[in-house]
């Protein structure tokens, strides 16, 4: 067996072991989305436990991001429901400037397929907060104080600086004059108010941490930000499919007071304590409802996204090692072809990994399928160009030799080009393995789950257990993966090829 057909079995193999793993169980029938927020998922928990105690079969799809992509993955049916607010609705989904009625909204999103439930309970409106300190200093008690203080630095949330009633309106609404203006994290924005990093930031009105740093909310004094009251969104043919969801769905409008939300962020936030123990503990006390809290060990949460991991690396590298090698041959052997070739693929190394990623869901959907394309055409440029280098470096006079004896085009391919380069193959194919391997942590982003997922749970609870549970076997996967290919370049690649680029 040649060399090259090794590698690939081997990597093959690899591909087999890593689907046996994360073999996903049945797709649930009733999928529940939340945004990558603590209160977006403790309502995401909340409604899945109310749906399953009805006997309705349900998954709960995990801090998927912000609005936009909850909303595509609405449309385009990757969800059936996720909580929302009629702010949000209004002003970012619908992207008008005045405000809507409840049944307004109802008529407009029906439009597109897409149901609103009554309000939950409670209004989590936007709102500008300061340290206690910095608005006793200062005399800021309400959100056009600001204007005075031109050199305050502010930080907001990502979603906030690019949103119709975020940033951009604020600031034309109360005159802001402030330039130092940054985007970060949400949760990470707390922490750089609590440690004078920033001035100011955007807040959520039921987030714990308001009460927790002893921040100072700012009056909005020209009643900028509309109400957020909190709803349900959910596709209009789960109804024809599943009756009684809507039905047992709507057992929960009326019933979240703002006390009540707050508490569950601050159990969430503050006392650490899981999303779906909170939202048990609330369905007990206020519908009655038994739901069991599934508690994950540490030691199966690391063990199910080392399983996630591997399949996203796994198969995007068996893909890119099937098309990159015979791209690189191609290239190798055709002078215009190879340069386009080199060129897009390179294209793809220059895009950003999360911009790539959001480019992979109108095609695609979210979940595993966009994350595994975007890690695939991300792992093409190395292979391809070391399958290149490795076939053009080769001595004119070996090729020539082969010739001579005979060999027909594609014999000199396999029995003499291929295992020459093979040294220079299996570098590019480690480098793409590595990288790829840091990559896919980003894929937690789109519900890929994987290493990241711990990753962005960690940081938004302020965990660092979490953090280093997805950051750690992370990096260790990456030295493994090093390790491995440092061991196979010295069984499957011939000595004296081996000794021909050490050095001496």
């Amino acid at each position: 067996m040649n060399r090259i057909a090794a590698i690939g079995l081997v990597a093959i193999a690899g591909v087999g072991i890593a689907a046996s793993l994360s073999s996903p169980p049945h797709a649930a029938e009733i999928r529940v989305g939340s945004k990558a927020f603590t209160e977006s998922v403790t309502l995401g928990e909340i409604f899945t436990g109310l749906l399953g105690d009805s006997g309705l079969k349900t998954e709960h799809r995990r801090e998927l991001g912000g609005t936009r992509l909850l909303w595509d993955a609405l449309l385009a049916g990757e969800i059936d429901m996720y909580p929302e607010y009629t702010g949000t609705i209004t002003h970012e989904i619908l992207a008008q400037a005045q405000s809507y009625s409840d049944d307004e909204i109802r008529k407009k999103l029906a439009q597109r397929g897409v149901g609103m439930s009554r309000s939950l309970g409670f209004n989590n409106t936007y709102a500008i907060g300061v340290s206690a300190e910095l608005a006793r200093r200062l005399g800021l008690e309400k959100i056009s104080d600001l204007a005075a203080h031109p050199s305050l630095r502010l930080g907001f949330s990502n979603e906030f600086m690019d949103r119709a009633d975020g940033w951009p309106s604020l600031c034309r609404v109360y005159h802001l004059p402030q330039t130092n203006v940054r985007g970060l994290d949400h949760d990470l924005a707390y922490r750089a108010l609590a440690s004078g990093g920033i001035d100011a930031t955007d807040l959520y009105s039921t987030d714990a941490e308001i009460r927790y740093y002893h921040l100072k909310v700012l009056r909005d004094d020209l009643n900028h930000f509309p109400r957020y009251d909190a709803v349900m969104l959910y596709r209009l043919d789960l109804e024809p499919r599943f009756p009684r969801a809507i039905e047992v769905m709507r057992r929960l409008e009326g019933k979240i007071s703002t006390p009540a939300m707050i508490d569950m962020n601050a159990a969430v936030k503050l006392n650490k304590q899981p999303e779906s123990q909170v939202a048990a503990r609330f369905l007990q006390e206020s519908l009655g409802i038994h739901s069991d809290a599934s508690n994950e060990t540490s030691a199966k949460r690391v063990w199910r996204l080392t399983a996630e991991h591997l399949s996203l690396v796994g198969i995007s590298m068996a893909a890119a090692i099937v098309l990159s090698v015979p791209l690189g041959i191609l290239a190798a052997r055709h002078a215009v072809a190879g340069q386009t070739i080199l060129g897009i693929t390179g294209i793809f190394q220059t895009i950003p990994s999360l911009a790539l990623l959001v480019f992979m869901i109108p095609l695609l959907g979210i979940g595993t399928l966009p994350a595994i394309a975007a890690l695939f055409l991300y792992s093409l440029l190395p292979i391809v160009r070391n399958t290149y280098t490795g076939l053009r470096d080769i001595a004119p006079s070996v090729r020539e030799s082969a010739v001579a004896i005979g060999l027909p085009r594609g014999a000199r391919l396999y029995l003499v080009e291929l295992p020459i380069a093979s040294r220079s193959i299996l570098a590019g194919i480690k480098t793409s393995t590595v990288i790829n391997v840091g990559t896919a942590t980003l894929g937690a982003l789109i519900g890929a789950g994987g290493y990241g997922q711990a990753i962005l749970t960690g940081i938004r609870l302020d965990d660092m257990g979490l953090i280093l549970q997805g950051a750690v076997p992370s990096a260790l996967m990456a030295l493994a993966a090093q390790g491995f290919f440092e061991i196979a370049d010295r069984v499957l690649i011939p000595k004296g090829l081996r000794l021909k680029g050490e050095m001496p």
